[in-house]
């Protein structure tokens, strides 16, 4: 019967089997620097995926070629990212990448898949539904009218990330469930022909409530980042409103700061 330090080094050398590291030993950059970079960007495109192990870093440190404290360093700084965890007896396991997004007009599902996070959908609800006041005013139609409400579980390697509910003018295309759980709703809108053009976006950060706790695999009370979009076509009609709740511990948006002339 296999020991769990045997079972431990062979899924070491399954998951780092993939990965080939270019440690410069030349350059200004620190070595510890240099290997933490290069195994979160392998954790972020999915080349190691949540649950594989990496081992010790006695192991790590003899397959690299690279003294202990310099292994140990770089490790300490993804798990105070999150991204590793140590287990006593196992050794280093990968957790979950954190998905970065910029901040631009573009999807959920098309940010994703370009990041090579293997998006996958859970269509919640897709009705008739009669707007609320703030739908109304953002989708600029009469309150009670009736618009489409879309309610979407979105995952990243099989875990939730994100519960988006997007309210769309009723009859704007034909939202069908199979198309919304294998592609995104901005690539749903572009093949109907609607050019979106811009959008007003607001983000905030709240608690979790019990029920979006469940639905995303945290507790109660958990970090929640909110994003608030609505989306227009290149004739200035509103063309969607969302409103969204991200898993902090899963979920960052990236800005670029730029300074006015």
């Amino acid at each position: 019967m296999a020991k769990t330090g045997d079972r431990a080094r062979a899924t070491t050398a399954s998951a780092l089997d993939n990965l080939h590291f270019a440690l410069d030993r030349g350059s200004p950059v620190p070595l510890y620097y240099q290997l933490a970079q290069q195994l979160e960007a392998a954790i972020e495109h999915g080349v190691l995926a949540p649950g594989n192990l990496l081992g010790n870093e006695i192991d790590l440190s003899v397959r690299l070629g690279l003294s202990r404290p310099t292994v140990r360093q770089a490790i300490q700084s993804l798990v105070d990212k999150g991204l590793l965890v140590r287990r006593r007896g196992v050794g280093t396991q990968v957790v979950h990448s954190q998905v970065r997004r910029p901040l631009e007009l573009s999807s959920l599902y098309d940010d994703l898949e370009t990041a090579g996070q293997g998006p996958t959908t859970q269509v919640v609800r897709n009705e008739g539904v009669p707007a609320p006041a703030d739908v109304a005013a953002a989708l600029g139609v009469a309150e009670g009218s009736e618009v489409t409400l879309l309610e979407r579980l979105r995952f990243t390697h099989g875990e939730p990330v994100a519960l988006l509910c997007n309210y769309l003018p009723a009859n704007l295309l034909n939202l069908d469930d199979s198309r919304l759980e294998s592609t995104g709703l901005y690539r749903m809108l572009r093949s109907a022909g609607i050019t979106l053009h811009s959008a007003h976006q607001t983000i905030g950060a709240r608690s979790a409530t019990a029920e979006e706790a469940a639905r995303l695999d945290e507790e109660p009370g958990a970090a929640l980042l909110t994003m608030q979009r609505t989306a227009y076509d290149d004739t200035g009609r509103a063309v969607e409103y969302g409103t969204h709740i991200y898993r902090a511990s899963r979920y960052a948006f990236d800005f670029q700061l730029l300074v006015r002339p």
